[in-house]
């Protein structure tokens, strides 16, 4: 009994003395990818901070067609004596509209458009489709056409005999330039078309931008005027404002009705932000 009871201790020491407590590693959080492009607040817009984002799903808050908003495009000095815009104002009509670029293979018209890189929607419904490149010193409007082949308003194909210079490379305060795209045996809802898109562009201001869900410290503002002549017919007249930010390209644009006079204009035909 006795050799027993010993027995049994010398087991219990021995157990208490090699006993392995398990181990576990320490905790190591997951290592995030770089962002592929980070603001840099340098007072302009490089190449390699605007690039499009394929098949990254953007979205802006619209005014409802036909709803006009009213705006400030020269904005207000704040205590700093920094430019300001304020399109800040939560409107309870707004929709959500979701803009995406794409690969320009798969689409119908791909074969018009060689030397195309990306497509993106150039209107809030996506029925018209810019097709667009990037030579490293501009960024090229090719040419557009309706996002289907065969839509009930008409099939829509228009390729620029020379490519558009939408953007020049540095966008940057006190930046200008004039870019003409010439049409020809093109098709416009499903119509003969011809004639010439003028694009004057400037970039003529810097400053703060708030906006509804986000406020942006340094936006660039882009005027774009743009007079469509067509062979037939008279001419129409189309004002735009954007504004640019470093990486995130076009985060609100408001856009005069047909034929407004004003470069100041202080109603929109649309006005799109980027929001939730």
């Amino acid at each position: 009994m006795k050799r027993s009871l010993i027995t049994v201790a010398l087991l219990l020491a021995a157990c208490g003395e090699n006993r392995t407590i398990p181990t576990k590693e320490a905790y190591v959080a997951p290592t995030l990818a770089p962002l592929e492009c980070v603001p840099n607040l340098d007072g302009r817009i490089d190449v390699t901070e605007l690039k499009a984002a394929i098949g990254i799903p953007v979205h802006y808050l619209a005014s409802p067609p036909g709803v006009q908003r009213q705006v400030s495009i020269p904005g207000a000095t704040n205590a700093q004596g920094q430019r300001v815009w304020n399109l800040a104002t939560d409107y309870a009509d707004d929709r959500v509209a979701t803009l995406e670029a794409s690969a320009v293979s798969g689409h119908w018209f791909a074969a018009s458009f060689p030397a195309g890189q990306f497509v993106t929607a150039l209107d809030l419904g996506g029925t018209i489709l810019g097709v667009y490149n990037n030579d490293g010193s501009n960024l090229l409007l090719l040419g557009y056409a309706s996002s289907e082949e065969a839509p009930s308003t008409g099939k829509t194909l228009v390729v620029y005999q020379a490519p558009v210079a939408i953007f020049r490379f540095p966008l940057e305060a006190g930046k200008q330039w004039t870019s003409i795209g010439n049409v020809v045996n093109a098709t416009v809802r499903g119509l003969p078309y011809a004639g010439r898109d003028t694009y004057v562009v400037s970039v003529d201001a810097a400053g703060q931008l708030e906006l509804p869900d986000v406020t942006f410290s340094q936006s660039l503002r882009v005027r774009t005027t743009t007079t469509i002549a067509s062979a037939v017919g008279g001419s129409i007249v189309r004002r735009q404002v954007g504004w640019m930010f470093e990486c995130y390209g076009e985060v609100a644009r408001a856009t005069a009705a047909d034929g407004e006079t004003n470069d100041d204009f202080t109603t929109t035909a649309e006005l799109r932000r980027l929001g939730l």
